[in-house]
């Protein structure tokens, strides 16, 4: 006879020998007992929990020749045949191999028929969230108007990829991991059946494996018993599961307790050596630490230990950490853990978590700055100084008295001051230079080879120029208006943009220009000081003749005027002439 595994061989056939899950049993077998079993059903939950045996079972009590009842037979002919998997009224898909719209539709197609020798047709989708788009739309309907003769059970590990339209129309069990003792428990029946011995340590480190999937477990067993043959042992059992022993970690964490870094290395680089896993190593160092944290702070709970067995010397080593250290270890492996996700050194990110263990002082230790119980005292002293300002200025404010700097003769200095807090100044000497020498051919050819010296100048450059306007030109330098403030105060202070637009103004010139940057409103003022100062708003002059200075700055402002108007739009210009000021509004895109 040819030889089958041991989660096939003893895959559950009754309710009563599935481990776990008892919130599922209980709730199926009381429908089966009233007679309120419903047409569909969502079993979710870890690989290896139970889903597709508890299908099987439930298809079985529900068409049980006995039944429906609480538990199948498993005698009668249409038990068994659900069992060999020839009844035809259960039908058993493969979601992850017919996921097509074409295979659904074969199934849709067959539900509208009686069953043939049974009270239900019973359809168990096994990983149904493969399936596609197209096929879940052409279930659904079925699924929400079926026959009264057929139940659907749809068994999945990933729920969260169904359609919420298919989840709202079923009754869901979420299946769990198993316990260990669960496991634990499953495999000394199936070793007693086939009359192998084994210590209940290596039934728990195949179980702490498993990570709470029983099918997962019978495989590492039949393994395991492929391995050693008439008697299972410990070291056997390690080196085929790739698990850890009681007395490495006992090393490992007499090492740390010891700050003994060459002996919790080599210990280390002996278990990679060995092929251990070093995902796995981190992951067994956090569930070791645990065990050690649970004898220190609860040593009554030693059932709910994964890794060590709980014997004395395991409670000698628990007592020598403090338990904000052992706190420490797990939250240092656990970020390890996470680093190493996103690395090709893992085995680095371990060796550095083991020497920042070493380096941990007992209760010194503190994870982070937040948990600091310690204050340092110059920071409570400005404190008490902030706190006793912040009270002045009420009082200040309480009784209608101007706000003054209240801390003393010593002001509080802003080391980074932000630029909105920063105040520009307008340099109205330098504008009032380039005015006084300004001329119309300047601005005129500083204009003409503006556009094509944005283009040569960076993106980021230009495109802080962008609101920008030349508005007065002497030889040697030229007034540059901003929109906006801080636009000007960002480009006065970016000494690389200075560079790049003298430069670029030079390559199209010909002329080293010096820029003089000022916002709007600046210029505003600054043109009318010049104007004020220099006695151009008179209509008339003094005197018969006017001094060359006068004669001078006339010509300026005369060029001032001119340019503000050659910069207008001639479309505006003609419009305004056309209809009047006052009927014309313009907007800027």
């Amino acid at each position: 006879m040819v030889y089958q595994a041991f989660y096939r061989v003893y895959r559950p056939q009754t309710f009563g020998e599935m481990s776990g899950q008892q919130h599922v049993k209980q709730t199926l077998q009381n429908a089966l007992l009233h007679n309120k079993t419903t047409h569909a059903y969502l079993f979710s939950g870890p690989r290896g929990t139970g889903k597709t045996s508890a299908a099987k079972i439930f298809a079985k009590a529900l068409n049980c020749e006995n039944g429906p009842a609480k538990e199948p037979c498993n005698e009668c002919p249409t038990c068994l045949g659900i069992t060999e998997g020839s009844d035809t009224d259960v039908i058993e898909f493969d979601a992850a191999s017919n996921s097509r719209v074409e295979e659904m539709r074969e199934i849709i197609e067959k539900v509208r028929f009686a069953p043939s020798n049974s009270r239900f047709k019973v359809y168990i989708i096994d990983e149904v969230h493969m399936l596609s788009n197209s096929a879940f739309n052409a279930l659904l309907k079925t699924l929400e108007e079926p026959p009264s003769h057929a139940v659907f059970i749809l068994a999945t590990t990933e729920p969260h990829k169904l359609p919420l339209t298919i989840i709202s129309r079923c009754q869901r069990f979420d299946f769990k991991p198993i316990t260990q003792n669960d496991i634990v428990d499953r495999m000394k029946t199936v070793l007693h059946d086939t009359g192998i011995e084994s210590d209940e340590d290596v039934l728990k480190i195949i179980a702490q494996a498993a990570l709470g999937g029983m099918r997962d477990a019978l495989s590492m067993l039949d393994q395991v018993v492929s391995f050693s043959g008439e008697r299972l042992t410990v070291e056997d059992a390690l080196l085929v599961t790739g698990s850890i022993g009681e007395d490495v970690f006992y090393q490992l964490a007499g090492a740390l307790l010891e700050k003994d870094a060459g002996a919790a290395l080599s210990l280390f680089d002996r278990l990679i050596t060995e092929g251990k896993d070093v995902s796995r190593l981190a992951e067994d160092l956090i569930t070791f630490f645990r065990d050690l944290l649970l004898l220190r702070t609860a040593p009554e709970l030693q059932d709910l230990l994964e890794l060590v067995s709980g014997d004395d010397r395991f409670k000698e080593m628990a007592k020598g950490f403090d338990p904000d250290v052992l706190y420490s270890f797990i939250d240092i492996l656990s970020k390890t853990q996470q680093e190493m996700r996103f690395s090709n050194h893992a085995k680095v990110y371990i060796e550095s978590a083991l020497l920042k263990m070493i380096h941990i002082e007992g209760n010194s230790f503190q994870v982070q700055s937040e948990s600091s119980s310690v204050i340092n005292p110059a920071i409570m002293d400005k404190v008490t100084e902030l706190e006793r300002v912040v009270s002045e200025l009420q009082q200040q404010i309480k009784s209608g008295a101007s706000v003054q700097t209240v801390a003393g003769d010593t002001p509080v200095q802003r080391k980074n001051p932000s630029r909105s807090s920063q105040i520009l100044r307008v340099p109205t000497g330098k504008i009032n230079e380039v005015l006084k020498s300004a001329t119309k051919e300047d601005i005129q050819t500083i204009r003409e080879n503006w556009a094509g010296m944005m283009q040569t100048m960076q993106k980021s450059h230009s495109a802080l120029l962008e609101e920008t306007e030349p508005v007065a030109a002497s030889s040697q330098s030229f007034v540059l208006k901003f929109k906006y403030e801080i636009h000007c105060l960002m480009a006065s202070e970016n000494t690389s943009l200075r560079s790049s637009l003298s430069n670029a103004l030079q390559s199209q010139t010909g002329i080293a220009y010096e820029v003089v940057y000022v916002p709007e409103d600046g210029w505003q003022k600054a043109r009318q000081d010049f104007i004020r100062n220099n006695n151009l708003e008179r209509t008339e002059p003094s005197n018969d003749k006017q001094s060359t200075t006068e004669q001078e700055a006339e010509s300026v402002l005369s060029f001032v005027q001119e340019a503000e108007q050659e910069n207008l739009d001639p479309i505006v210009t003609k419009a305004e002439n056309i209809f009047g000021k006052e009927f014309i509004e313009v907007y800027d895109d």
